[in-house]
């Protein structure tokens, strides 16, 4: 059987809950452009986001460990991934448009300068004065406007519904500015759905690779109150953690959480009455989330993490190299633009001279930054 777009588009209406957003009811795109024979437009929405050179990029952009580290870190792309992963099986079992939230999913760290949270952080001191930098806006700058793959248009042409699924991205650490996109309406679920799914990941495969790296071990975890439930689940005793009960573990902490989320939300959304997208983006909440027990067994579990991962002093040493390593280049190239590639040169008379300069760094994985860095100052280094 041949499923053309407009069956596909029936399958949606056939199958999906009345509050998800049907592709076929999508405002469109900036752009005129052809949608494909058979494919849904959030489904183009998806592979278009899949081949760009922002998402390849994403394989050596640092999640926790910086790429050196080990090849069994997670990085910004296999985070990525698993957050697409678990997106869609949260969408598929509350009737939500899975390929909505996969798209979302797939693009939300697009713009992720490299070294992760403390990249984002030199680069935000240093356009403090020059418009800023915040890597929800630069995540949807490469969709809108930096990726040129099309004669026809700038960026990537996506559909309205997954810009603003881009900048209507929350999390813990990321606050959203959709002022463009009805910033008087919340995400609508898919997008909803997408922000929770990218805390979920985060918080399980940072405990992971905790575990793993062995600044975290199993009795520092003692007393709290996820880890000794996960325990219980698989009659894990201790004392070594192998790995096979690390993977069982984790498996274990996704599993509860999903099944928790997916259940708590069903039963917010019938309370709600909502009965469209449209009745869900105008209450006054979210209802993607956690039960108040989860939420706050999560939040012991994420206050752990913080004090003992992302403030180690393993973390913390890379931290400021990284600061260091962009703040050198963004000086040293606005010092002196003629070491830019000519390329990029070409850019400041339409861009400016610092928002040039934040876009090429923002884009470069922590591999290049690192031995650009070396090119630039240490003298041993052929430039």
């Amino acid at each position: 059987m041949y499923y053309t777009r407009q069956r596909l588009e029936e399958i949606e209406d056939q199958t999906l809950a009345p509050y998800a957003v049907r592709s076929r009811n999508s405002k469109g795109r900036a752009y005129l452009d052809r949608e494909p024979e058979c494919r849904t437009a959030f489904q183009r929405d998806r592979d278009r986001i899949l081949h760009t050179t922002a998402f390849r990029r994403l394989e050596y952009k640092t999640q926790v460990f910086i790429y050196y580290e080990g090849d069994y870190y997670r990085t910004r792309l296999t985070h990525t991934l698993e957050v697409a992963q678990i997106g869609r099986s949260i969408a598929r079992a509350l009737g939500l448009n899975e390929d909505l939230v996969e798209a979302i999913c797939l693009a939300h760290d697009l713009g992720h300068p490299p070294f992760g949270h403390a990249g984002e952080a030199a680069l935000a001191r240093l356009m403090k004065d020059h418009g800023g930098f915040d890597h929800n806006k630069q995540s949807l700058r490469i969709v809108t406007e930096l990726e040129q793959r099309y004669p026809e248009f700038p960026g990537l042409n996506l559909t309205w519904e997954v810009r603003e699924g881009i900048v209507k991205h929350e999390t813990e650490y990321d606050v959203a500015d959709a002022s463009a996109y009805n910033p008087e309406l919340r995400g609508n679920l898919e997008t909803q759905v997408s922000n929770v799914a990218d805390e979920l990941a985060y918080t399980a495969h940072d405990l992971d690779d905790g575990l793993r790296s062995g600044m975290i071990t199993p009795p520092m975890l003692s007393g709290i109150t996820l880890w000794e439930t996960l325990t219980a689940a698989i009659h894990w005793q201790g004392p070594e953690l192998a790995e096979m009960d690390r993977h069982r573990l984790i498996r274990e902490l996704i599993g509860l959480e999903v099944t928790d989320l997916i259940t708590t939300t069903y039963e917010r959304i019938k309370d709600s009455g909502v009965k469209s997208p449209l009745d869900v983006q105008r209450l006054p909440y979210n209802l993607v989330g956690f039960s108040e027990e989860m939420h706050r067994r999560n939040r012991e579990l994420k206050d752990f993490l913080y004090r003992n991962m992302y403030r180690h002093h393993r973390v913390m040493r890379m931290q400021v190299k990284a600061e260091r390593i962009i703040s050198d280049l963004f000086h040293a190239y606005r010092k002196e633009p003629s070491m830019l590639p000519e390329h990029i040169q070409k850019i400041i008379p339409l861009r400016g001279l610092e928002r040039t300069l934040c876009d090429y760094i923002a884009g470069m994985t922590d591999r290049y930054a690192t031995e650009e860095h070396q090119k630039l100052f240490n003298p041993l280094v052929k430039p």
